[in-house]
């Protein structure tokens, strides 16, 4: 074996992902009518969420779903780590800034992603029934940046 072939051979070995290495998961197969939806109190009346895979409160890639319904809005926020959102259906409007601006923004049609780097101050809304895949590392989290915002606070 030359030592261009053996190299490559150590690092395809080296970066298997660890979380494969770790809990043994090496396949997961999920059917969308098997989803188990509830109600999220981070982001308010009306949204459902699912975890699709991992648990984004914990350290560890996760994956899961947003529904949620026509004229629907996330206040300007934050998280702690990158944010990755693919629209499954509907559409999905994003901006940045400290305050929500529908007439600032990017549309994000079916099939469309969206990157945000944790940190960045970012804010949501939503024209139509809409389902979005969030993908990252946990643990995630969200920090509206006016406390008033913030679903978590308010009576219920």
């Amino acid at each position: 074996m030359g030592k261009p072939l053996a190299i490559a051979t150590l690092l395809a070995v080296t970066f298997v992902p660890m979380y494969a290495i770790a809990d043994g998961d090496h396949h997961a197969a999920v059917q969308a009518d098997a989803l188990k939806w509830s109600a999220p109190a981070a982001y308010g009346r009306g949204a459902l969420f699912a975890v699709v895979k991992g648990d984004p409160a914990k350290e560890g890639m996760y994956v899961v779903r947003l529904k949620v319904p026509a004229g629907f809005r996330i206040p300007a926020h934050t998280h702690p780590n990158d944010e990755n959102v693919t629209v499954l259906s509907g559409s999905f409007n994003i901006g940045t800034g400290d305050k929500l601006d529908e007439k600032k923004g990017v549309l994000i049609k079916v099939g469309g992603y969206s990157y945000v780097a944790k940190g960045m101050t970012h804010y949501a809304w939503f024209t139509e029934d809409t389902v979005i895949q969030l993908h990252g590392m946990g643990p995630q989290g969200i920090t509206y940046v006016n406390p008033d915002d913030d679903p978590r606070k308010k009576s219920k």
